[in-house]
């Protein structure tokens, strides 16, 4: 067991826009802290890799369609921003507005499965006006080719968690959590294994990437622009094939909708 768990919000991050080297730029604010050990794992806001892939919109350019408009009269909503949300979605869980409440709130199932407001879809920390950032099309891949880049000018192992801020079922606040996912595991079975006591564990299974995810916004606040966080100390398993995907629960199985 290693002595503790170390949480360092990287300092000096760019303002990333669409086509910048993320790697070279992330790189380069790792080597500006002293560089990285074996196993460290950063964990990195999507926001910062979507608007390098492109993933912004300009609402001055989106033609919001019927149920767009229908949903923005609804939830006092600009139509041209739930038409984006509409584009990432394949299914709206609810739509409510409560009374008195200014804007109303739009959960639904983004394309990759993840359920959450907006489908992602976000307008905070972006320097354009009337521009929101959609998550990128593959988060795992995203991480992947980070990850990789990183590793080659490193020469050491590295565990990458994209990361976005999801509400939770039947509590209040939001937390980090995790959408795409290098080296990292998801989760870590402790099924079959003896607790304190000597009893057999049957279902527990940590869900370690979102621990992460919600640890890295301990040192980063929504006005700190702060997107990259490094987690060292921290004993894991490097795997080839890791997927946030890998958190989702099947539908059957849902207790919440």
């Amino acid at each position: 067991m290693r002595a503790g768990v170390r949480i360092i919000a990287i300092p000096n991050v760019p303002e990333i826009s669409p086509g910048d080297d993320l790697a070279a730029c992330v790189g380069d604010r790792l080597e500006a802290i002293g560089g990285v050990e074996d196993r460290d794992i950063l964990a990195i806001a999507h926001k910062v890799v979507s608007k390098a892939e492109g993933c912004v919109v300009d609402l001055n350019t989106v033609i919001p369609s019927k149920e767009a408009c229908r949903l923005a009269n609804e939830l006092n909503k600009s139509p041209e921003k739930i038409e984006v949300i509409l584009g990432e979605t394949t299914r709206i869980v609810r739509a409510f507005r409560h009374p008195g409440q200014h804007e109303g709130t739009l959960i639904c199932e983004h394309r990759l499965g993840f359920i959450s407001a907006n489908a992602g879809v976000d307008e905070s920390n972006i320097p354009a006006d009337n521009t929101v950032v959609t998550l990128p099309r593959d988060p795992d891949a995203s991480m992947r080719r980070l990850g990789q880049t990183l590793e080659l000018r490193f020469k050491q192992i590295l565990g990458l968690v994209m990361t976005d801020t999801f509400g939770r079922p039947w509590r209040l606040g939001q937390i980090n959590v995790a959408v795409g996912l290098y080296r990292l595991p998801a989760l870590v079975s402790n099924i079959g294994v003896q607790d304190a006591w000597g009893r057999m564990l049957r279902v527990t299974e940590p869900a370690l990437a979102d621990e992460i995810a919600a640890a890295s916004g301990l040192v980063v606040h929504k006005s700190s622009r702060h997107p990259l966080v490094l987690i060292r100390g921290l004993e894991w398993t490097p795997r080839e094939e890791a997927s946030a995907l890998d958190l989702l629960r099947a539908n059957e199985e849902d207790m919440f909708q």
